[in-house]
């Protein structure tokens, strides 16, 4: 999970998704972001693979959400390290 969160892009997916409700077109993402649209579903389908967003196909595009527990694993992962880091 921390792999998949250790590129600035898939960050700013991620922030862009937890401000939101509503579902994200990956097209919303490609107008956003100085990348072509085989990178940006690239950096999802990492992001998907890591089980931090989800998706929907709606006719020929997707739109991707937060996955319901992502903050909470996040937070987790990010405080255990920081635990065992301090416990050293």
């Amino acid at each position: 999970m921390l792999k998949a969160i250790a590129d600035t892009y898939r960050l700013r997916i991620l922030a862009t998704l937890a401000r939101t409700s509503d579902p994200v077109c990956v097209c919303d993402f490609t107008d956003a972001l100085p990348l072509n649209q085989p990178t940006v579903s690239h950096h999802l389908r990492i992001l998907r693979d890591a089980d931090l967003v989800t998706c929907e196909r709606r006719g020929t595009w997707v739109y991707y959400r937060l996955a319901p527990d992502a903050l909470r694993r996040l937070e987790a992962a990010i405080g255990t390290v920081f635990q065992r880091r301090a416990a050293a």
